[in-house]
């Protein structure tokens, strides 16, 4: 391992221990509540949404083989957002299994969505160019689907909608970990034992197959991963923008483009943005606590202009 990349693990590990004592003092008589029960859970639940976010956009950015890959480019977030956005609109709010029914409505518009796509991608025939453009047609006809729930919508359904819309990560105990933490851990697990095949492929396709990488399979096993990961984040917490865009490229930039140790710590990095985001936004204005996703949309895009110039 090499002096940057330990430099940047413990820096990581440092910011996101450090980020759960950020924002108004721990003390008085409910201290060890607040720190036990809505502090922790929620720096938790940051970790696996920001490492899972992180991790995906790292993968989608090696298959399509474009640096501008994210997400929200195979019609997750378009689709989540169409089924919560209806569940809201027509006032469902029976539990499924112990989940609200807008976080099952989500999960289920993402999974569709992005398993559209898949299908494509399973096609012998099917480019990953095609693949892409088939995300960029479904993300634009689930928004303008979308777009007509909204439309039919009362006040009130589009005031939650907003608000889910922003991606926030507040917690009241630890419920949010045990949803989150089996399917972050399978999904991340099986994209980091993909670091190989992954690193064949970003040296091109025919490389792949020359080294003995399926090719074909493994577009298919990181699309259908990485989705189902960003599928359970965005059904949670509301899509959160740039996270997956953005880190990717900072620690090639830190670190270089060795794939090996590009999808660990870009899962690593990923949870410490989003942890220092969310202590940012709890703490920014005081008396007051801004949505995640506004923060990391404002950081990243200034951010992601930052790299374009430096790399031109």
């Amino acid at each position: 391992m090499n002096p940057k990349s330990l430099l940047l693990i413990v820096l990581s590990l440092g910011l996101i221990a450090a980020s759960v004592f950020v924002g108004p003092p721990l003390s008085g008589p409910h201290a060890d509540f607040v720190l036990r029960e809505l502090r922790i859970p929620r720096l938790l639940v940051g970790v696996l949404a920001g490492s899972a976010l992180a991790l995906s956009g790292a993968c989608f950015q090696i298959v399509f083989n474009n640096p501008l890959a994210t997400p929200s480019t195979i019609g997750t977030l378009a689709g989540a957002t169409l089924g919560a956005l209806s569940a809201l609109a027509f006032n469902l709010d029976a539990d499924v299994f112990g989940l609200p029914f807008t976080t099952c409505a989500a999960f289920a518009g993402a999974l569709l969505s992005s398993f559209a796509v898949v299908a494509v991608g399973r096609s012998g025939r099917a480019k990953m160019s095609d693949v892409l453009l088939a995300g960029i047609a479904i993300s634009l006809a689930t928004s303008a689907i979308a777009s007509g729930v909204e439309y039919m919508a009362d006040s009130r359904a589009l005031f939650a909608a907003s608000r889910w819309s922003l991606g926030q990560l507040p917690q009241v105990g630890y419920r949010g970990v045990w949803v989150l933490l089996p399917v972050v851990a399978g999904t991340s697990a099986l994209l980091l034992s993909q670091a190989r095949a992954l690193a064949c492929f970003a040296l091109g396709e025919e490389v792949a197959h020359a080294q003995g990488v399926n090719v074909r399979r493994l577009r298919v096993l990181v699309l259908v991963a990485a989705s189902l990961s960003v599928a359970a984040i965005v059904a949670w917490c509301g899509p959160i923008a740039f996270v997956g865009l953005i880190v990717p490229h900072v620690v090639r930039l830190a670190t270089g483009a060795n794939v090996r140790s590009l999808l660990p710590l870009s899962a690593l990095v990923g949870a410490c943005f989003l942890t220092v985001c969310d202590a940012m936004a709890r703490s920014i204005v005081p008396g007051r606590e801004l949505p995640v996703g506004v923060l990391t949309a404002a950081l990243g895009a200034p951010a992601l202009i930052a790299l374009i110039a430096r790399s031109r």
